[in-house]
This record gives C-alpha cells, sequence and structure tokens, in this order.
C-alpha cells in the first residue's frame, strides 16, 4: 500500500469517526455535514478512471457501497430534522429492497422496453434504493443571493399507469458529474393519470444560485420500482442547465437510461410530445 493510500484512508477513517461521535451524541446536523462529504469523497474516488485511482476496480465497489451507506445514513437523519409531529408516531415497515453499488447492477439482467429501447443487458441504470421523500427545507437567505423553487409538477410516459412507486431523485453536478449539493428523492407519485405521473411537489435548491459553478446542470431522475426483479430502476432522466433558470412554468426534454451526468452522449426517450413539467420560483432578498 502507498502512503498516498495509506494517507488517504487515514482521513476517511477519521471523518467517519467523527460524524459516527456527532451521531452517537445526537448532534444530527453535524453528523449529516460530515456524512455527506465523506460520501461524495467516496463517490468521486468511486467513479474514478483507473488511472487516476490508487484503487482496484473490487475496492471501489466496496467504496462504492460505503457512500451508499452514508448517504441513507445521511437521509435517514434527515427525516428526523424534519418530522414535526410529537412523539409516540407510527413508523411504518420500509419494504427490503436491494441497494446496489456502482458498476453492481452490471451483473443484473434488464429487459429491454418496447419503444424506448432500453439499454440492454449490462447498462447501469439502476442505483441505490433510497427511502422516497428526502426532500430539504429552504436555505436561510442571503442579502443579494438568489434561492430557488423547483415545484415539479408531472411527467408524460406512454406507460404512466404501469410504473410502481415511481419518484424522482434531484441532483446538481457539476461538468464533470459530481454532486454540488445534497441529492433529494421526492415521494412517491400523489397520482397517475392518462400518460402522466403527477408529483405537484416542490424542491427547494441546496445552494444559492450565485453560487453555483459554470456549467452546472439540474438532473432529474425519474425512478421506479420492478416487482420481479426486487430493485429500483431509473426509467428515463432530464436536466435543466443554468441558463434556463427562470421564473416561471417551463418543460424539458427526457431522455434514454443510463443517467449521463457528462451529457455526452444524449438520446431522446421518445419521439412522442412526452416532458417533465416543472414550475420555478425565485426568492431574492
Amino acid at each position: 500500500m502507498s502512503e498516498v493510500t495509506r494517507s488517504l484512508l487515514q482521513r476517511w477513517g477519521a471523518s467517519f469517526r467523527r460524524g459516527a461521535d456527532f451521531d452517537s451524541w445526537g448532534q444530527l446536523v453535524e453528523a449529516i455535514d460530515e456524512y455527506q462529504i465523506l460520501a461524495r469523497h467516496l463517490q468521486k474516488e468511486a467513479q474514478a478512471q483507473h488511472n487516476n485511482s490508487e484503487f482496484t476496480e473490487e475496492q471501489k465497489k466496496t467504496i462504492g457501497k460505503i457512500a451508499t451507506c452514508l448517504e441513507l445514513r445521511s437521509a435517514a437523519l434527515q427525516n428526523i430534522l424534519t418530522y414535526n409531529k410529537e412523539f409516540p408516531f407510527d413508523v411504518q415497515p420500509v419494504p427490503l429492497r436491494r441497494i446496489l453499488a456502482p458498476g453492481e447492477e452490471e451483473n443484473l439482467e434488464f429487459e429491454e422496453d418496447e419503444e424506448e429501447g432500453g439499454a440492454g443487458a449490462g447498462s447501469p441504470d439502476s442505483f441505490p434504493a433510497r427511502v422516497p421523500g428526502t426532500l430539504l427545507p429552504r436555505l436561510p437567505s442571503e442579502p443579494g443571493m438568489t434561492l430557488l423553487t423547483i415545484r415539479i409538477e408531472k411527467i408524460g410516459l406512454k406507460d404512466a399507469g404501469q410504473c410502481i412507486d415511481p419518484y424522482i431523485t434531484v441532483s446538481v453536478k457539476d461538468l464533470n458529474g459530481i454532486d454540488l449539493t445534497p441529492v433529494q428523492d421526492t415521494p412517491v407519485a400523489s397520482r397517475k393519470e392518462d400518460t402522466y405521473v403527477h408529483f405537484n411537489v416542490d424542491i427547494e435548491l441546496q445552494k444559492h444560485v450565485e453560487k453555483l459553478t459554470k456549467g452546472a446542470a439540474i438532473f432529474f431522475e425519474f425512478k421506479h420500482y420492478k416487482p420481479k426483479k426486487r430493485f429500483t430502476s431509473t426509467k428515463c432522466f432530464a436536466f435543466m442547465e443554468m441558463d434556463e433558470i427562470k421564473p416561471g412554468p417551463i418543460v424539458i426534454e427526457l431522455y434514454k437510461k443510463p443517467t449521463d451526468f457528462k451529457r455526452k452522449k444524449l438520446q431522446l426517450l421518445t419521439k412522442k410530445p412526452l416532458y417533465l413539467h416543472l414550475h420555478q420560483t425565485l426568492h431574492k432578498e
């Protein structure tokens, strides 16, 4: 093991111990921050090209699994912080679903979608299962800074009625596909009607618009549960670039899976006029 690798592992270990200490003492905000920072570093390493990494592909899969666990723990702690009902309250069991690390889903078989073409066997279109509904509150306002609320109204799909437990994962990525804000999941869709899945839910962008890096984009991944294969799959995705941040309604195109965070090989999902319908509200002090 090289000195670089040993130093990296020591820093990760120290970061995890800090997060776990905060967690065990009930300092949830500090624990969430520590877990999310560490998860971002691990995700970056798990996705690094072979020449730019100190780790083998097998080791990077393990690193990806650890990052997933940290994200799930952060989401659970965030739910505790935002849950405003008094104790005692009923906690509904969450169905057991497979959690896949980056690359692990390549060993699964995927069925082809009829019109949409599908990604075929071996495509990384399945992502770690989360508990839907990990929405975060609006950030505090700052003088001269702009906050963005995106209302996800509905998404048009030819087989909308067949989607089980559909939800949307929202993330903000830079040009290299690295997270710039915490990832958020909507609750499961409110209803399905004809060729639309309705959400009607607000997403609060977790960074002031002026602080986003050049070339950043906001991604929306539509996910649904596949009972036969017992995992949650990404059906399609859409994204909105910085020059599209304007108050009012907007419709954006849907693209075929797998999600291309670097926006280099995009393929439209369908030729039919089906889109993701959003409404943007800008808040500036």
